[in-house]
C-alpha cells in the first residue's frame, strides 16, 4: 500500500500560504516547507516566511531549522523531510509538502537516489577557489565542455550547483543530467496529489512586485544588516536567496538602492518563470489556475479535495 502524499506549489507570491493552511485543515495534514531559504533562522522577511499566526495551529516542518551560517542541500533537504513525513504518518496525519523549489520537491516525490553525488572536499575546494580566481563564467564553461545539457539548465551564477555537477562527474564518470532524467523516470512510490498553483502572468508579476515594496516596508534592509553583524556574507548558500543577495550587494556599495530594488524585482519575475517553466516538465501534475475559480479559495480547495478523493487519497464519503 502506497501512502498518501500531497504537493502544493507554485511560483513565488501566487498565495500558496493562506490555501495550505486550509487544505492541512481539511484532510487531517502536517505542512512540509520545500523552501530552500525558510530553512533558516533570523531570515524572515527576505524568505516571505509564514508566521505562526498564519500558522494557525496547523504543525509545519523545515521551518527555522539552521542557522544562516550552516549549508542545507537537496541531500540534507530529502532527508529531513523524509523524517518528517514517517513522525507525520506514524501520527495518522498526511504530509503536505508546500513550496516553489521544484527540485526538492521531486526529490521526495521521485524518490531520487542521490547516494552516488556525495562531495569530494578537496575537489570541490578546487573549484571554488577556481570561481572566485577567474569567475562564474569560467567554471560554467567547464561544465558546458563534460555536461551540456547540466549547463543549460544551471545559470552560471548558481555555483554551487555548477560544483555539484561537475563534482558529480569527475566521481561516477558519467553526467548528473542523465542521472537526474533517470531517476525522474522513477514511478513516485507514494499516492501523489501534486497541485500547482497558478495566476495569469501580469497578475503574477505584479503581485511580486507589490511583495518587494512590503517587504522593504516591513524592515528588509534592517534584516540583512543584522545577518550582516552576526557576520553573514555573500558566500554563504543562506544569503544567495532572493532579496539577500541584492540587498549585501547595495550595502557593499556594488550599486544604489534603486538599482538593487529594480534587480530583485526583476529576479523574483525571472525565478517565477523559471519556476513555471520546472512544473511544466513535471509528469503527474494538477494545475490549479487561479481564474478559472474566480480568485475564490473555498471553491479551489473544493476542487483539490475531489482530486484527493478521485486518486484515493481521501475516502469518497
Amino acid at each position: 500500500m502506497k501512502k498518501p502524499l500531497i504537493v502544493l506549489t507554485g511560483p513565488t507570491a501566487v498565495g500558496k500560504t493562506k490555501l495550505s493552511i486550509a487544505l492541512a485543515k481539511a484532510v487531517n495534514g502536517e505542512i512540509i516547507s520545500a523552501d530552500s531559504m525558510q530553512v533558516y533562522r533570523h531570515m524572515d522577511i527576505g524568505s516571505a516566511k509564514i508566521t505562526p499566526q498564519e500558522m494557525d495551529g496547523v504543525p509545519h516542518h523545515l521551518v527555522d531549522v539552521l542557522e544562516p551560517t550552516e549549508d542545507f542541500n537537496i541531500v540534507l533537504f530529502q532527508q529531513l523531510a523524509k523524517k518528517s513525513m514517517d513522525e507525520i504518518y506514524a501520527r495518522g496525519r498526511i504530509p503536505i509538502l508546500v513550496g516553489g523549489t521544484g527540485f526538492y520537491i521531486q526529490a521526495v516525490t521521485r524518490d531520487i537516489d542521490f547516494t552516488q553525488s556525495e562531495q569530494d572536499d578537496h575537489y570541490r575546494q578546487e573549484l571554488e577557489e577556481l570561481a572566485a580566481q577567474k569567475g562564474n563564467t569560467f567554471l560554467h564553461n567547464m561544465l558546458a565542455e563534460v555536461d551540456p545539457k547540466s549547463a543549460k539548465e544551471i545559470h552560471e551564477n548558481n555555483v554551487k550547483r555548477v560544483i555539484r555537477a561537475l563534482e558529480f562527474y569527475k566521481q561516477n564518470g558519467n553526467r548528473i543530467s542523465e542521472h537526474n532524467e533517470e531517476q525522474k523516470e522513477h514511478e513516485s512510490p507514494y499516492d501523489l496529489a501534486y497541485f500547482v498553483l497558478n495566476a495569469p502572468r501580469p497578475l503574477l508579476y505584479e503581485r511580486i512586485d507589490t511583495r518587494v515594496d512590503e517587504m522593504l516596508d516591513n524592515g528588509l534592509v534592517e534584516e540583512v544588516k543584522h545577518l550582516q553583524e552576526m557576520g553573514c556574507h555573500r558566500g554563504m548558500v543562506s544569503m544567495q536567496g532572493l532579496g539577500y543577495k541584492e540587498i549585501l550587494a547595495w550595502l557593499e556599495g556594488e550599486y544604489p538602492y534603486e538599482e538593487a530594488v529594480r534587480i530583485l524585482k526583476r529576479d523574483t519575475r525571472h525565478f517565477a518563470k523559471r519556476q513555471l517553466t520546472w512544473f511544466r516538465r513535471e509528469g503527474e501534475v494538477t494545475w490549479v489556475d487561479k481564474d478559472k475559480f474566480d480568485y475564490n479559495d473555498s471553491r479551489i480547495l473544493e476542487y483539490m479535495l475531489s482530486v484527493c478523493r478521485e486518486k484515493g487519497i481521501l475516502s469518497a464519503n
